[in-house]
């Protein structure tokens, strides 16, 4: 079945970096975009970073450009997140998703708490 599994989350303090890894399975990963959302608690989801289906073009929100770093590794059907300079407000839980035309899958997330 389709699986997306992320994972590398954890506690981290201020200026710290993590790298999350998302995990496809069950699908021909290679050909679906793969973008990571976050959602902190009571806000709404939002977009993080974009890779395009073969890694050709990025797309970064203002908030976290020139800090995290998003990639994937079509033989290994995984993408990463690398998050570097984590500031308080990156707390959330973030989740990877797998797009292409009108299908859409999603990982269960995985926590990130930036605290000191």
């Amino acid at each position: 079945q389709v699986q997306l599994v992320e994972s590398g989350g954890g506690l981290v303090r201020p200026g710290g970096s993590l790298r999350l890894s998302c995990a496809a399975s069950g699908f021909t990963f290679k050909n679906y975009a793969l973008n990571w959302y976050r959602q902190a608690p009571g806000k709404e989801r939002e977009l993080v970073a974009s890779i395009t289906y073969d890694g050709g073009s990025t797309n970064y929100a203002d908030s976290v450009k020139g800090r995290f770093t998003i990639s994937r590794d079509n033989a290994k059907n995984t993408a990463y997140l690398q998050m570097n300079s984590l500031k308080l407000e990156d707390t959330a839980v973030y989740y990877c998703n797998a797009r292409r035309v009108r299908t859409s899958y999603w990982g269960q997330g995985t926590q990130v708490t930036v605290s000191s």
